[in-house]
């Protein structure tokens, strides 16, 4: 739930572990996310990872402190340390034969380049992740050169073959 919630919204691993329930709209598909400089922003919450939640919450509310508002919480009822998501990815890419040094950000640049190589959208990229400047965004769009020559081949207009 949280990795698909991290991958669906290219959270931070910040602004996951501080969610409160109160802060994801399933009906309305998305989430509130305090992100870096206190700044709140809306991500879109994608249909699986709305799912999981759904399928999350009855669990969460059962073992949460009475008082607890964290959306994903520990197994002592409190809310989730971002060291315990950490261990909880590594042990996740570990079972998916991935390499034991990812780290939850690696969920966050795929959503940016995944949403940047189907879209072509910088711009609407900096907005989903909140970055305030896009030369930050662009350090988390790994394109590669294939994609790359595609986009000028099909778009430049010298690239155009006679």
């Amino acid at each position: 739930t949280m990795m698909e919630l991290m991958y669906s919204g290219g959270l931070r691993l910040a602004e996951l572990v501080g969610l409160d329930i109160n802060d994801v709209a399933l009906r309305e598909g998305e989430a509130r996310v305090l992100g870096k400089g206190s700044r709140t922003r809306i991500v879109p919450v994608g249909s699986k990872a709305k799912t999981a939640i759904a399928n999350w919450l009855p669990i969460r509310n059962v073992h949460a402190e009475d008082d607890e508002t964290a959306l994903f919480i520990s197994r002592n009822g409190t809310r989730i340390s971002p060291r315990s998501v950490q261990q909880r990815f590594k042990r996740w890419a570990l079972k998916q034969g991935l390499e034991s040094r990812l780290h939850p950000h690696a969920l966050r640049h795929s959503c940016a380049t995944h949403v940047l190589e189907s879209s072509g959208d910088l711009r609407a990229v900096q907005e989903l992740l909140g970055h305030a400047n896009l030369s930050t965004t662009q350090i988390y769009t790994h394109l590669d050169f294939q994609h790359l020559a595609q986009v000028y081949d099909a778009a430049h207009p010298r690239a155009r073959k006679k």
